[in-house]
């Protein structure tokens, strides 16, 4: 069977399924700006209640984190990832469901060898690799800063 290109071109849109990106968009945004408005109601919350600026980032902090924590635990977070795609990904919220994620799934297989060994499945090497880049860029900014 010889095509011409745009025989072939034709032949592919037919047997490729539509995209879906502008809904995945859509609702990633949505999802994603959810998350972020909640952790900025918590944050006027906090301010409001006369706590210091600096204490109130730890607390909007450790509060997306348990947030995000029970809701994977609950199985919810993992739904509202079904649709939202990468607006769960906002760093804090994305980082506390790969941590609980693992160890959930691995908790049957005991406290040490499953959940112990296995809660940094898939953060670890985040975790890894970030602070080996900062370690790189700290050094390399140390021998410029310190050389002129």
């Amino acid at each position: 069977m010889n095509l011409s290109p745009t025989q072939y071109e034709a032949l592919v849109k037919r047997a490729s399924p539509k995209s879906k990106a502008p809904k995945t968009i859509l609702c990633a945004f949505l999802i994603g700006g959810g998350i972020c408005v909640i952790g900025q109601l918590l944050r006027s919350w906090f301010l409001s209640s006369n706590i210091s600026e600096t204490h109130t980032a730890t607390l909007v902090a450790a509060s997306l984190i348990l947030l995000s924590a029970l809701l994977t635990g609950l199985g919810v977070y993992d739904n509202l990832a079904k649709y939202a795609g990468a607006g769960t990904l906002v760093p804090i919220t994305g980082f506390a469901n790969a941590v609980v994620s693992p160890a959930l799934e691995f908790k049957s297989e005991g406290f040490i060898l499953g959940l112990g060994a296995k809660i940094f499945i898939i953060a670890g090497p985040v975790i890894a690799y970030g602070t080996i880049a900062s370690v790189i860029y700290g050094v390399i900014y140390w021998l410029f800063t310190a050389a002129f």
